[in-house]
Order: C-alpha cells, then sequence, then structure tokens
C-alpha cells in the first residue's frame, strides 16, 4: 500500500476513536449527576412531607398551655395545672369538661372514648350519653380504672375534676386544663377553643365557627343597650344567688353590654346569697335565672318559688323580662362553642317576646 493511503487510513481511525470517547461519560460527570437527581428527589419528598403535615394542621411534637395555670376549690384548696408535651395527635379521648366536648364536637373531633354521662348532659349533647361512650363517672366522681382501661391518649379536665388531677396523670400525663376562668371568661373560652383546633387539626374550622360570634355579640350588644339595668341570678331548691362583673356569669355585664343594677356583690362561683327583698330593692328591668336545680337533678319548682308576691311587684315582672335560663346550659356546658352561641340566643329570643 502506498504511504499517502496509509496516511490516510491512520486519520480516519484517529477521528473514529476520538467520536466514541465522546460519547461515554466520566465516572466523575455521572456520579455528579446521578448526585443531583437524587438529592433533587429528596427535595421533593421533603416538600410533599411538609405539605401533607399542613394538610393535617397539626405539627407534632406541640406543647398546650392550660387555659388555666391554677385553681382554688371552694374550701380554698389550690391547684395547679402544667404544660402537657403531645408526641403525636391523641386518637383515644376522654373529656371532662362539657365546654369542651361541645367544642370536639362541632369541630368534628373524632376518638371520643370517654365521657362522664353519670351527670346529666346538656341536650344537644345527649348522643354522648349512648353505649358507644364510655361513662366515666359524674363530674365531681371520676371512675378511675374505668378511665385507665380505656388507656386514653388524652385527658381534658375543668375545676370539677381538680382534685383528681394528679390521679388522673397517673393514667396518662397528657392531661390538659380546658376549664374557663370566672374573671376572665370570654378569653379563656376563646383559649379552650384555640387547644381543640391545635391539637387536633382544626384551625380553618375554629376560625370559621369564631367568627359567627362577631354578628352575634353585636346584635346582643344592640339589645341590652335598651335596657337601663339588670341582674344575673341563680336559682337553687328554692334559694337565689347573685352575680356582678368578673363573676361565674359576669359576662353577661362584661360581653354581652347588659348592665348591672349593682356591683355591690359577692363575686365567688356560686355568687352571693340574694333574698327576693333584695331583688325587689333593687328592682332590675331584666332579671336573668339560671336554674340550677333542674341542670342537676332534672326537675325544678323554679316558676312557682319565683312568681311570688314579692317578685310579682317588681319591674321584670311586670314587663315580662325574667327570663329563665336553661340551667344545663348554662351551669353544665358554657365554655363551647355550640353553646356560647345558644346562650346569645336564648336570651334574644327570651327579650324579643
Amino acid at each position: 500500500m502506498k504511504k499517502w493511503q496509509l496516511a490516510i487510513l491512520f486519520l480516519v481511525l484517529t477521528l473514529m476513536l476520538a467520536a466514541c470517547g465522546s460519547d461515554e461519560e466520566s465516572p466523575a460527570e455521572g456520579a455528579s449527576d446521578d448526585a443531583a437527581a437524587t438529592e433533587g428527589q429528596a427535595s421533593d419528598n421533603k416538600a410533599a412531607e411538609d405539605e401533607t403535615a399542613d394538610e393535617n394542621g397539626s405539627s407534632y411534637p406541640m406543647t398546650i398551655t392550660p387555659t388555666v395555670a391554677e385553681s382554688e376549690d371552694r374550701d380554698g384548696t389550690a391547684y395547679a395545672f402544667d404544660d402537657v408535651e403531645f408526641e403525636s395527635m391523641p386518637e383515644r379521648i376522654v373529656v371532662f369538661d362539657y365546654g369542651f366536648l361541645d367544642t370536639l364536637d362541632a369541630l368534628g373531633v373524632e376518638g371520643i372514648v370517654g365521657v362522664p354521662s353519670g351527670s346529666p348532659l346538656p341536650s344537644h349533647l345527649e348522643d354522648y350519653g349512648s353505649d358507644e361512650y364510655t361513662n366515666v363517672g359524674t363530674l365531681k366522681e371520676p371512675l378511675l380504672e374505668d378511665i385507665a382501661a380505656l388507656e386514653p391518649d388524652a385527658i381534658f379536665i375543668s375545676g370539677r375534676q381538680a382534685a383528681f388531677y394528679d390521679q388522673l396523670k397517673e393514667i396518662t400525663p397528657n392531661v390538659v386544663f380546658v376549664g374557663t376562668q370566672q374573671d376572665d371568661y370570654w378569653n379563656t373560652f376563646l383559649e379552650s377553643v384555640d387547644i381543640a383546633a391545635k391539637i387536633f387539626g382544626k384551625e380553618s374550622e375554629a376560625e370559621e365557627y369564631v367568627a359567627k360570634f362577631d354578628t352575634a355579640l353585636e346584635e346582643i350588644k344592640e339589645l341590652a343597650g335598651n335596657y337601663e339595668n339588670s341582674l344575673v341570678t341563680m336559682y337553687n331548691e328554692g334559694s337565689l344567688s347573685g352575680f356582678a362583673n368578673n363573676s361565674r356569669f359576669g359576662y353577661i355585664y362584661d360581653v354581652y353590654g347588659f348592665q348591672p343594677v349593682t356591683e355591690n356583690i359577692d363575686s365567688s362561683s356560686h355568687g352571693s346569697n340574694f333574698g327576693f327583698e333584695a331583688i325587689l330593692e333593687f328592682d332590675p328591668q331584666v332579671l336573668f335565672v339560671i336554674d340550677r336545680t333542674a341542670a342537676v337533678n332534672g326537675e325544678s319548682n323554679i316558676d312557682t318559688d319565683m312568681e311570688n308576691d314579692i317578685i310579682k311587684q317588681t319591674t321584670a315582672y311586670k314587663n315580662d323580662h325574667i327570663l329563665y335560663l336553661d340551667g344545663a346550659l348554662w351551669y353544665l356546658s358554657g365554655g363551647g362553642l355550640q353553646s356560647e352561641l345558644a346562650k346569645i340566643e336564648e336570651i334574644k329570643a327570651g327579650l324579643s317576646k
């Protein structure tokens, strides 16, 4: 073969080898691309996980602060309540506070296994007295062994169960105080709603429900402006207690806008003793009467006892402005989303007759 033919053949082979080499990745380049792809996939997976957490509405672990740091019993005994660290969303729930049960029901929370149906349940919560839910005692006497058998992930309590706080914590450390505070009733009620919404991922539902109070409170404040004064009382087997501002039912004045006929009333949780003569002396334009007897016993003689010759002389009686309020609603299940709206509606209906 001639020299120039050999030269051409050599050149062609060289070009072919160069082309083949350019189609193959170097090990470093391949590893770099694979790492980038893996990192991108991991980032996408992390974003998907975050998105799922957001959809659930809860981020665990979370710390829950009780609505009240400490409370005092009628005999002066003080109880302190701790923050609770939840590692995950509770799936088995025992609820002793009817107001909180009301809120969980309104928000559609599932997992309730035990309620104290040994005490009278408010009418809108009567379904929780069925066999589907274990009776864990009464509001003041929890059945500790029955509660332990349920293996609850969380127990929600209020003042009536304060004396059992330490014993309940032996069943589960997740015991949360969610009751209201009498001198800051409305804010502690809203705090209890926030607790429910945060734990169970119901923030949007809670926000939507709480928004209903804007209109309701505006309407009742306008109605309250039609009266110069009022008096809140509680009926208990023939006796009356009176309540002023910063008392258990003081939110009728402080939040609803009714003016108290007097502020010289003891602010204890059960009010001060109030005779029929005192009511006539103060002579309120509106008299609110919360029927504790019906709430606790199921029956009451309130009409007979209240409509006596003394009360019949009052302005409230003459103008048909004595409002007998649902005892179970006001005395047992206050502090719930549904019950607080129902209270406002009950007063509006009673004064619109």
